[in-house]
């Protein structure tokens, strides 16, 4: 079956070619009246109009790439929420692609995007190979990198240092009088890695380095995953007195895990785990967990996309650092008051 066309609205509405185009492209410039004819063989026929053509009939395409890491975690659901709410408000289309944390699949996507012509492109992450960074760096539009600061950002940097919130996980735990504890976590992405970092650098300045019980599995952040890792780790005999999760998933299935082995947390051992997802303050125990601004970065760096792409002048790379909070609760022994 062909595809409708222009031509066929056309002849169905008994006007040119250019009087479908105005049609689409500047209603307000045509009468009322033919904007209706039109419009009914639009409808009548199913045309979808091309846009490709359109864009290469026009400097703009209003449309933003943005790329992930994974569809699969909750983590950038808010992040994404946050990116349509600004951006499709204002009038432009969102491009989503899933890089699977691989560098090699973001240059791929990168490649992609710049070839649709979108207007700016917003990255979840700051390491990229070599070629991509030369195309993000030569394409002359607003690239935003997010989630993690770099040493040296492309454009527009909005983020937080994954370091220092793992060492701030961890140092609660040390605050909190505990010396054997153990990191837990599943694919060492960049960012995964850089909080394994600081839980090790503040566990080598408290003389406390336990690296024996670094637990680790090439595999998606999950609940499952976090239940498998601690009935690992249990299994071969170790058995900290408490445990840094990579993020709130991995730390809410070792919790599930230990109810079903009978340890009580945190009487018999504290967790902590990473991002304060919306169950973390809701689980039983209250999960504690490092508080990330994921919906402000999305919003933010919609909001600074659509600034630059309204200005004159070409900004200077800059970085905009949000930060994270401790959030202290039941997990890590903190009572928690609760409102009657």
């Amino acid at each position: 079956m062909r595809r409708i066309t222009l031509d066929d609205v056309a002849n169905l509405a008994g006007v040119s070619p250019i009087t479908v185009s105005r049609v689409l492209r500047k209603p307000d410039a045509v009468s009322e009246a033919l904007r209706r004819r039109v419009n009914a063989a639009i409808q009548e026929l199913g045309y979808v109009p091309n846009i490709a053509a359109s864009r290469l009939a026009s400097s703009r395409t209003h449309a933003i790439g943005v790329i992930v890491p994974t569809l699969y975690n909750v983590i950038f659901a808010e992040y994404l929420f946050a990116l349509h709410e600004v951006l499709v408000g204002a009038g432009f289309q969102v491009i989503v692609v899933n890089s699977r944390y691989s560098e090699q699949e973001e240059e791929n996507a990168i490649k992609v995007l710049l070839g649709q012509r979108v207007e700016a492109i917003i990255i979840a992450g700051v390491h990229h190979t070599q070629l991509a960074h030369q195309l993000l760096t030569r394409a002359h539009l607003p690239v935003v990198e997010t989630f993690e600061l770099s040493p040296d950002p492309i454009d527009l940097n909005i983020g937080m240092l994954q370091d220092r919130a793992g060492q701030a996980a961890t140092q609660h735990l040390i605050d909190r009088g505990f010396s054997r504890i153990a990191f837990l976590a599943g694919n060492l992405d960049h960012r995964s890695q850089s909080r394994f970092d600081g839980y090790r650098l503040a566990m080598q300045e408290a003389d406390l380095e336990n690296l024996e019980i670094v637990t680790q599995r090439p595999r998606h952040s999950s609940v499952a995953l976090g239940s498998d890792l601690l009935a690992f780790m249990h299994e071969r005999g170790d058995h900290p007195e408490a445990i840094f999760c990579t993020d709130d998933n991995v730390a809410l299935g070792a919790m599930q895990e230990c109810r079903k082995r009978g340890i009580r947390v945190p009487d018999d051992i504290a967790i902590i785990g990473f991002h304060d997802l919306e169950f973390s303050a809701c689980a039983s125990p209250s999960l504690s967990s490092i508080m990330t601004r994921r919906f402000e970065t999305g919003k933010l760096a919609a909001e600074k996309v659509l600034a630059a792409l309204n200005s004159t002048s070409r900004q200077t790379p800059n970085q905009i650092d949000l930060g994270f909070e401790v959030i202290a609760r039941e997990s890590t022994g903190v009572t928690v008051a609760v409102s009657s």
